[in-house]
């Protein structure tokens, strides 16, 4: 994952400040907006969505799973790594490419 860390644009800290003050509060009234916010921050934070998926559940792993497919190509890269190198995780990871 640190080669693909490398190969992405900075992310800020308030970026991911954002993401995580955007993921505290989801519900499903809430839910495209979050995503929609959380896309417009775009490929930048990609490796952050994906090393989130590894931990969130429910509603807020959705969110982070949708808003990988709706960035579209630069996700793939990232996911890919995160197929390679976690077994738990590859299955989410393979079904997130398929949709892309």
């Amino acid at each position: 994952m640190q080669a693909v860390l490398n190969s992405n644009s900075t992310v800020t800290e308030k970026m991911i400040d954002k993401l995580d003050y955007l993921l505290s509060d989801v519900t499903p009234s809430t839910r495209n907006d979050v995503e929609n916010s959380i896309v417009a921050m775009g490929a930048k934070v990609v490796v952050a969505l994906v090393q989130k998926l590894r931990t969130l559940k429910g509603l807020q792993r959705g969110v982070v799973a949708m808003s990988l497919i709706r960035i579209g190509e630069s996700s793939r890269e990232a996911l890919r790594a995160l197929a390679c190198e976690n077994d738990e995780c590859q299955w989410m990871a393979d079904y997130l490419l398929s949709e892309i």
